[in-house]
Parts: structure tokens; sequence; C-alpha cells
């Protein structure tokens, strides 16, 4: 199998499990909302929308970026020549991937002092808190693994995939 269909895997599985944790959302919030008309309570609905909630955005960012979804400002680049227009996408990258790096490291780094120090959450669920900062962490590292593709694709040249012009399609992998 090529790297490149590994990855484009890679970023698609994550989407298909963003997707399963937003019906996880879903879940929780109708157990909640029908608890409260059927007058009983489920301990830690709250607490597991928003863990499912956090892990949906985080796991769906790769695939966003790769399907050209993230809102960019390009009033700058729009109106510069293509060499300049290059060298601000190369730094635009490069400084998106050291900022995707850190996140995967200092998310990736939590999860494991909550999992060391058996870290639960304070409200009625007393869940650990290693468990939701799993998708977080998973989701950091994706995304940064995506914005290195997006950064070695403009190294070679290639138009980076949210930057289509007038009709023109944005590239194929």
């Amino acid at each position: 199998m090529s790297i490149r269909r590994a990855l484009d895997r890679l970023y698609g599985a994550a989407a298909w499990v963003a997707a399963l944790f937003m019906i996880g959302t879903l879940a929780m919030i109708l157990l909640s909302v029908t608890g409260r008309l059927l007058d009983f309570h489920v301990r830690g609905t709250d607490a597991y929308a928003g863990y499912c909630m956090a892990a949906a955005a985080f796991l769906a960012l790769a695939h966003t970026l790769k399907r050209g979804e993230h809102i960019r400002v390009t009033l700058i680049l729009d109106h510069t020549g293509p060499r300049t227009r290059h060298a601000l996408e190369l730094w635009s990258h490069a400084a998106g991937l050291l900022c995707a790096v850190l996140l995967a490291w200092f998310a990736t780094r939590l999860a494991w002092q909550s999992f060391q120090f058996n870290d639960i959450s304070q409200g009625t669920d007393a869940t650990p808190l290693w468990i939701p900062q799993l998708g977080m962490a998973v989701g950091s590292m994706i995304f940064a693994i995506a914005l290195a593709d997006e950064l070695l694709a403009v190294l070679r040249g290639q138009r980076p995939r949210h930057r289509a012009v007038d009709g023109e399609p944005v590239r194929s992998e």
C-alpha cells in the first residue's frame, strides 16, 4: 500500500471515528433530555457529551484540512506574486505544523500524566481523565501528520488543497 493511500485512510478513519463521537454526543444529550422528561437521571451525561464533542472536534481536524474546509484568510496571498505566495505558503504551513506538533506533544503528555496520577473527573461520573483526553491527543497527532503532509506538498511545488483558483481543481491525491 502506498504512503498516500495509507495517509488518506488514516484521515478518513479519524473522520469516521469523529462522526461516531458526534453520534455519542447526540445520544448523551437525548438521554439527558429524556431523563428530565421521564423523571430519571443518568449520572455524567453532561460530562460524556463534552468528552464526545471534544474527541469529535480533534479527530476531524486532519480530514477537514485535507478537504480544504478549514477557514483561511487569504487576503494577502491573493494579492501577491507567485514567488511571494509560495514563500508565505511555506511559512504558514511550517508555523501551523509547529503549533500542531506542540499541541500534540502537550495533549499526549497531559493524557499520560492523567494516567500516571490516576486523575479522575470532578463530576459525578468520576471518569479517569486520560480516557477522554486520548481523543484530543490522537486527533492532534493526526492533524500534525496532515499538516506535515501539506507542507511537503508545498515544498514539492504543488498547490495546497485550499488554494484552488477560479475553477481550477485542487490537486488530487
